[in-house]
């Protein structure tokens, strides 16, 4: 992992917040608001009767450099004043060396007028960790995406269209990364046809950088003492995204997957009609009483790790929300214990743990003992901590998703679905007598293993899936029981939760006995056992209940985002497509699947990443991480191979 360095709380002789990492200040000494105001968004044309973003579904701003977030707090509050303002803004940002929200309360303090947005801002403050998070204000009308890390990795991974561009780093000569070809590359492939630029510097290698780029340049009179600033404006035409005229979608599954993605489509607006096979929402492989939460960390930080990490924090964000609107949901953050499996295991669990300093809220390493004392019984290694961990129940979780808006999500339940077919330009689900279930122009596959036969596609091109066989044992417990925490190593233990402890679980793949089975049971004892040395003492498995669970997994262990691909256009095309952009896909048809046993981890980022998808929003995750998702990836690889 690169780890992110926080940026330090100083100033000048004069008061200016002030950077010694780069010898330079972060805004002007005449004022950091007045600045924001007039070069940000003045020069991108966001005030006054003629705002760009009037009258707009949704306007995309994209800043090179979020440093203190005044640009954002000013934009806001300027989005706030205006009655005619888009229906949603986007705000995307960068940032390689984020401040503490400690710090930022320090640095907004100056600006009383920005109190209610600063406030609001920093009590969502993300963890300092690597990658893209997003964060939610005025009921989801205005996003902002944080992506710490360097731009100059980061910008390229961005997926979007911006409208306008904040280009506020430090100064060319004190930070000239940030101010290269690259960038300036990058900027031109988000653009849409005439989209703004403002920055307050006016150095000829920005200028001649910008307008090879693809933008008209020009100087304009500058903020305060300074005479000149540069504006710009997006020269090349660009085709326009279609527009989105029925906001009507079938949706087959109501597990975590599919009350999850419509969760999101109806907090866009869209009417929903979710189908499912069961009597109620949760009833497959989301039906277990309780799981663990918690992120999948690596010594490489490889894309399993980093989309585990930007999941669990997306997911955490997403609990919090539903459990702030007083929905029925069962959680509880009390940390997770991910115990070492052998001695081998425990060097890399520390060196992971001391190459992430910054981050203890997030994960650190705990010795034997200290994991003991935080388990409440002995156990035989360290491992570990992960403060922000805890439990979900996941048919909860379906059912405040569903219940967040429930005016604009129809639960079909009761109703299997036999087979889909795209009439015209609306996709029909149909039982087996073929009568029609529901329709819509668009259809999401989240039904887990079912969905590989829905979407069809020779020899499982499309979806290389596997069903994996999930037995849960369930212990009566008190409530006050120990341990109070969850505790993972070979296997994984509860809290007690509603008088329960679930351990398990068993993983076979390809097999379909849906029956408890003794044998199970004597196993996850054993797993118990390996984590707390005797507690299993006196427990008989002939007396356990549980759980048996069918979990859909990929080849790669990697979920099903995105849109479906159209493989028997893509396996006959000559030449065979090289690259994900080049799979043709199967119009208004996407599947959300694949989550394993991680569903609760990545369900929520999952949904509002193919959300996004659809509504042709900025994305949630870096691009490659998008890539590592995308439903083409297997036939891409079959085609490479062939």
């Amino acid at each position: 992992m690169s780890l992110l360095q926080p940026a330090s709380l100083a100033y000048t002789a004069e008061g200016t917040p002030y950077s010694a990492a780069y010898d330079d200040i972060y805004h002007s000494a005449a004022g950091g608001l007045g600045q924001a105001r007039h070069v940000f968004l003045g020069g991108n044309g966001l005030l006054g009767e003629n705002a760009r973003w009037r009258r707009r579904e949704c306007f995309v701003i994209v800043e090179t450099g979020f440093g203190m977030g005044l640009n954002f707090l000013a934009t806001w509050q300027a989005w706030r004043d205006d009655p005619e303002r888009c229906q949603r803004l986007h705000f995307v940002s960068f940032e390689k060396h984020p401040f503490t929200a400690a710090d930022l309360a320090v640095l907004h303090a100056h600006w009383p007028e920005l109190t209610d947005c600063s406030a609001a801002l920093r009590q969502q403050w993300p963890r300092l960790l690597p990658g893209a998070q997003r964060l939610y204000f005025d009921d989801e009308r205005v996003v902002l995406t944080l992506f710490f890390g360097d731009a100059q990795a980061l910008l390229p991974k961005l997926r979007a269209r911006a409208d306008a561009f904040y280009l506020d780093g430090f100064a060319p000569d004190k930070n000239p990364e940030l101010w290269s070809p690259r960038i300036y590359s990058s900027l031109a492939r988000l653009a849409v046809t005439g989209a703004t630029l403002a920055t307050w510097t006016v150095a000829g290698t920005v200028r001649e950088g910008l307008s090879a780029a693809g933008f008209t340049i020009e100087k304009t009179p500058g903020y305060a003492g300074k005479r000149q600033m540069t504006r710009g404006s997006f020269r090349v035409r660009r085709e326009s995204p279609a527009i989105i005229r029925e906001r009507s979608a079938v949706v087959i599954g109501a597990g975590l997957a599919g009350c999850s993605v419509a969760e999101r489509l109806a907090a866009r607006g869209w009417q929903v009609r979710l189908i499912e096979a069961a009597a109620a929402p949760g009833q497959g492989a989301s039906g277990n009483h309780a799981g663990v939460l918690r992120p999948q960390p690596s010594l490489d930080d490889n894309p399993l790790a980093r989309l585990s990490r930007a999941a669990f924090l997306h997911a955490r964000r997403h609990l919090q929300t539903l459990d702030a609107a007083g929905l029925p949901l069962r959680w509880g953050d009390c940390g997770v214990l991910y115990l070492a499996r052998d001695p081998a295991h425990e060097l890399i669990q520390r060196r992971i743990a001391a190459e992430q300093p910054a981050s203890d809220d997030y994960l650190r390493f705990v010795e034997r003992d200290e994991a003991a004392a935080l388990a409440g019984w002995p156990v035989p290694v360290g491992g570990w901590w992960f403060p922000g961990g805890g439990w979900v129940q996941p048919p909860s979780l379906c059912q405040a998703n569903l219940l967040r808006h429930a005016d604009q999500i129809q639960l079909i339940p009761d109703r299997s679905v036999a087979r889909i077919e795209r009439q015209g330009e609306t996709w029909r689900a149909l039982d087996a007598d073929g009568h029609v279930i529901a329709a819509a122009p668009l259809l999401i596959l989240a039904n887990a293993g079912d969905g590989r036969r829905l979407a069809g596609g020779r020899d499982g091109a499309q979806l290389p899936m596997r069903a994996a066989r999930g037995q849960v044992s369930h212990l009566p417990a008190a409530a006050e029981s120990l341990p109070g925490i969850a505790i993972c190593r070979d296997g994984y233990v509860t809290p007690p939760v509603e008088g329960i402890r679930c351990i398990g679980a068993s993983f076979s793949i390809d097999d379909d006995d849906s029956e408890i089975r003794l044998g199970d049971h004597q196993e996850n004892l054993a797993r118990l056992d390996s984590m707390l040395p005797g507690y299993a003492n006196g427990i008989h498995a002939e007396t356990l209940e549980g759980r048996v669970g069918f979990r859909s997994v990929t080849r790669d262990r990697m979920p099903v985002v995105g849109a479906l691909a159209a493989v028997d256009m893509a396996l006959a095309a000559v030449p065979a497509a090289t690259r994900l952009a080049g799979i043709p896909r199967q119009p208004g048809l996407y599947g959300l699947l694949g989550l394993g046993s991680r569903g609760m981890v990545w369900a929520a980022l999952a949904a509002e990443l193919l959300a996004a998808q659809i509504e042709g929003e900025p994305l949630p995750l870096e691009g490659d991480l998008v890539d590592a998702v995308d439903p083409g990836r297997f036939l891409l690889r079959q085609l490479r191979r062939s």
